[in-house]
């Protein structure tokens, strides 16, 4: 694989790797989609398939500290319904990945993004009050808890998108800003390392991409501080239109690049 070592990026590069690992610890304890932004730098400075495996042991840190921070807020009913359609979804990324170029795999994660969140918009401008999480328990949740779930894994294997899709789930679900957060910390923090062996199998985590990894999680610290100062200061609407927006800039930058 042709991953790049520490020494063979330039200072600049190496500066915007830095700001994408920030802006991973802030979208993982503030903001949650905002992270397709540093998805989009890491793929400009790195090459698009190595990026993904150098990005990845970054998000994991992201999420051991987002864990952290709003463990007691997660809702484990709605995680079990997830998991196993996640998996199916990571499993089908897998094969994905090993059929498709980089500009296949953008077109259509970016297109799903913008898909998602059309839907929620549409969604949350028709309904008449917010779901509640155990609504999912119904047929109609079961099946948007299942479709969510197969594309949630499907992008985050192929392209470490699966926070937007995820995202447009838990806000059409109803989840209130600490729910939000904490039901999303656990799930990526499992499916993210659950992914490393197949990254490894891939070929996209090797010793080159651990090595700039151990120099940029440092990064990710700071950013996760940040976030947890800002989403105390964060009303429920704007954190709502923050996370569908960033939804929409990281689908837009996936189509356009």
């Amino acid at each position: 694989m042709n991953t790049m070592t520490l020494w063979g990026i330039s200072g600049w590069g190496f500066a915007a790797l830095a700001f994408a690992a920030l802006l991973v610890g802030f979208s993982k304890t503030a903001v949650s989609g905002a992270n397709t932004v540093s998805l989009a730098v890491f793929a400009a400075v790195l090459p698009a398939r190595a990026s993904t495996g150098v990005l990845l042991p970054i998000l994991i840190a992201g999420d051991v500290l987002a864990v952290l921070t709003y463990r007691r807020h997660a809702h484990w009913p709605t995680l079990w319904r997830l998991f196993p359609a996640v998996a199916a979804g990571v499993v089908f990324g897998t094969l994905f990945l090993v059929w498709a170029d980089d500009a296949i795999v953008r077109t259509s994660i970016g297109a799903i993004l913008l898909l998602m969140a059309g839907v929620t918009i549409w969604r949350r401008r028709t309904a008449d009050a917010d779901e509640d999480p155990d609504a999912v328990t119904t047929r109609a949740g079961r099946v948007k808890a299942r479709s969510y779930g197969v594309l949630g894994g499907f992008t985050t294997m192929v392209a470490n998108a699966g926070g937007p899709v995820m995202s447009m789930y838990l806000l059409s679900a109803g989840f209130r800003k600490l729910g939000f957060l904490g039901t999303s910390a656990f799930f990526f923090l499992i499916v993210n390392t659950s992914k490393v062996p197949f990254s490894v199998g891939l070929g996209l985590i090797d010793g080159n991409s651990l090595l700039l990894d151990a120099a940029l999680v440092a990064f990710v610290v700071p950013g996760a501080l940040i976030g947890k100062w800002a989403v105390n200061r964060i009303n429920q609407r704007l954190f709502e239109q923050l996370v569908i927006a960033a939804t929409i800039v990281g689908g837009l930058q996936l189509l356009l690049r």
